[in-house]
């Protein structure tokens, strides 16, 4: 990493920053030190400005539309048909894995499937129709009482990232069951990750759902691309709480929470909900992007914050959502406006000269209507995806000797004279 420096001038006292660079060419003026030096901080709300830490696990370039795990692009996993499994152990380990080390790894995924029995209470004390999401993040943190993950080593922290990975999808599934309803379904040790999970969210006890390949190859792809992103808001989520000294658990529960929200990991829900609109609206899709094109309308699904370009994992899962919609036995409308939508937008120079370009969300939402996956579940299966990077960023942070807690300052705008009012003497405010 080469270093630079910077000079800031503040009431005639000058210092110098350092530049710092990674060996991608990002460039971060370091003022860790400025409070110390200046007694001045900086104002970044939403900290579209901050780089909070070092990180290696993974890296964006918004402007040319690249993703890379570990220094790995995106597309060399599509393209190998990597397992979200072998992903995950690349993100949290550093490395990509053996033989061995992956066979231990996937008996462990296998081994800690099952949950604690004790855990049955907590999903029946949930109210019926409770979401998803709530659900898991509840279920998430409960774990801290039943598998406590006291993290020491290289060893015991595995045991505690393959715990809380293999029981994720558990958890899921049966956040689902409860949600509706229906028993929860016990784990099969025969089945792979992803095709376990689709067991326990689709069997019944009076009938159990048999994994197709190419729905389990699209589901493994959409786990896979959502596997990590840089520093998100859920990821952000989960240092800041870890950086408290939070067991891993607790601090993944918190990512859970953050992703809930229609900004980040809902999003994808929005762009179907936007398909069910143009639904009954009785709008064609050419009609309802020319009311977006006017203004009358938002458009869901198109763009994105950080890529001005195609977003890497848009164009991977581009190509997995015609097969899988074609291997249906069942016509979809709402998938049908989606490509309709597509082929709009894609040769429109309205968007395309504004660089909206469909984003992952678009694509991953059409991918798990079309596997039958519920829309409140959608942001449930984002969070089994992007657990693998949680845990590697909650890893990085606690190995990181520098680290402290996370502590923002605020410019604060309040009053600093205000006074105290009896009680009696107070009057309601305009």
């Amino acid at each position: 990493m080469t270093q630079d420096t910077c000079t800031l001038t503040i009431d005639g006292h000058r210092i110098e920053l350092p530049i710092l660079t990674g060996p991608t060419g990002d460039r971060v003026i370091d003022i860790s030190t400025l409070r110390e030096q200046t007694g001045v901080t900086t104002l970044d709300p939403s900290f579209a400005n901050t780089a909070s830490c070092r990180s290696a696990i993974s890296w964006i370039d918004g402007d040319k539309g690249r993703l890379l795990y570990r220094g790995i692009p995106i597309e060399t996993f599509a393209e190998n048909k990597v397992s979200f499994v072998e992903t995950a152990m690349l993100l949290i380990s550093g490395h990509l894995p053996t033989q061995a080390e992956r066979d231990r790894f996937a008996e462990l995924l296998t081994e800690y499937s099952p949950l604690h029995r004790n855990m049955d209470l907590h999903f029946n004390a949930f109210p019926p129709n409770s979401h998803p999401m709530a659900i898991m993040s509840s279920m998430i943190n409960a774990m801290s009482t039943h598998d406590r993950p006291r993290i020491t080593d290289d060893a015991s922290f595995a045991d505690a990232a393959a715990k809380l990975m293999s029981k994720v999808r558990t958890i899921a599934a049966a956040s689902y069951k409860a949600s509706i309803g229906e028993p929860a379904v016990y784990p099969r040790y025969d089945l792979k990750y992803v095709e376990n999970f689709m067991h326990m969210m689709f069997s019944v006890p009076y009938r159990l759902y048999e994994p197709d390949d190419i729905a389990a190859r699209a589901l493994n792809l959409f786990l896979v691309l959502h596997a990590d992103h840089g520093q998100n808001c859920s990821t952000s989520t989960v240092r800041v709480v870890g950086s408290s000294g939070a067991n891993l658990f607790a601090s993944c529960s918190a990512g859970v929470c953050a992703l809930w929200g229609d900004r980040h990991g809902g999003a994808n829900v929005n762009a179907v909900r936007q398909l069910e609109r143009i639904a009954a609206s009785g709008l064609t899709p050419s009609q309802y992007v020319a009311r977006v094109k006017d203004g009358k309308d938002r458009i869901a699904g198109f763009g994105h914050r950080v890529y001005r370009n195609w977003d890497p994992r848009a164009r991977i899962l581009r190509g997995v959502v015609g097969p899988l919609l074609d291997s249906m036995n069942r016509p979809d409308p709402l998938l049908e406006i989606a490509r309709e939508l597509e082929a709009t937008v894609l040769s429109d120079d309205y968007f395309i000269e504004r660089r909206l370009y469909p984003n992952v969300d678009f694509y991953s939402g059409i991918i798990l209507r079309a596997l039958g996956i519920p829309l409140n579940m959608f942001t449930v299966m984002f969070a089994i995806g992007r657990m693998p990077g949680w845990i590697a960023h909650w890893k990085e942070q606690f190995d990181d000797p520098t680290t402290r807690i996370a502590r923002p300052r605020q410019l604060y705008v309040g009053r600093p004279d205000a006074t105290w009012v009896p009680r009696e003497l107070r009057r309601a405010q305009a």
